[in-house]
This record gives C-alpha cells, sequence and structure tokens, in this order.
C-alpha cells in the first residue's frame, strides 16, 4: 500500500462512489498512522491480538483506547476484531468502539445460516421455534 498522490485520488473516487474504505488489521503489520491522516477512510479494524489482550495484557488496554480516540478525533469508525468474551466486550463498549466483531457474537456462518441467524434474533431454530 503506498499513499501516491494517485492512489489517494483512486480511493477517494470510490469513496464518492459509495464504497466503504476499511483499514483492516490496524496496528500491525505495515498499517501505520500517516494512514490515518492521509487515506480517505471509513473504518479501521483494531486487530484481534490488541483485543484479545484486553483482559491480561495491561499494555493492551491504553492501546486500544488511543486508537479508539484518535480514531474518533479523525472520524473515523472503530470495529474491534476478535472479541471472544463479554469482558472484552463490555471493556470496548464502555471505550465507545462502535462495532465488534468475533466468536462472541457467532462462529464464521454460511449465507444460508446468517438468513436463518437474522430471522431468528441470533436462536439457534429450535429455540427460536420455542423447542428446548
Amino acid at each position: 500500500m503506498d499513499s501516491s498522490d494517485e492512489g489517494i485520488r483512486a480511493l477517494r473516487a470510490l469513496r464518492a462512489l459509495g464504497v466503504k474504505l476499511v483499514l483492516d488489521d490496524f496496528g500491525t503489520g505495515y498499517s501505520s498512522l500517516s494512514y490515518l491522516k492521509h487515506l480517505p477512510l471509513d473504518t479501521i479494524k483494531i486487530d484481534r491480538s490488541f483485543v484479545g489482550g484486553l483482559a491480561d495484557d495491561d499494555a493492551n488496554l491504553p492501546i486500544v483506547q488511543a486508537v479508539i480516540a484518535l480514531a474518533h478525533a479523525l472520524r473515523i469508525d472503530v470495529t474491534a476484531e476478535g472479541i471472544e468474551t463479554i469482558e472484552q466486550h463490555d471493556c470496548l463498549r464502555d471505550l465507545a468502539c462502535d462495532r465488534g466483531q468475533g466468536y462472541f457474537f457467532s462462529r464464521p456462518l454460511s449465507a444460508e445460516q446468517v438468513e436463518e441467524y437474522l430471522r431468528t434474533g441470533g436462536l439457534p431454530a429450535a429455540e427460536s421455534a420455542g423447542v428446548g
């Protein structure tokens, strides 16, 4: 990923068409704070390695808190990846994280399973039918 003028113009053109731009795995690999400044992003996704350590790594909480605050100050939404526990969910909610994804909500689903999940409010078919 380079942040050349040509690349940024192309991203802005895509965004003008209604395409949402999301920076995945923020905080790891090649992601950089300069992307927040130069790229026309709608959302950043905080990498699961920071979310997973919220409960047991004292350094993760201030990092996640700072990323959320910085993104919001730049009018960028934040999605947390890898939420697996109620404690992580509650912590991220308290930090005003916009969205989350992870096994706490659901394992990966097929298209048919997503339809069922949404139709039943996330309940297994037996429970939604009053069984069990």
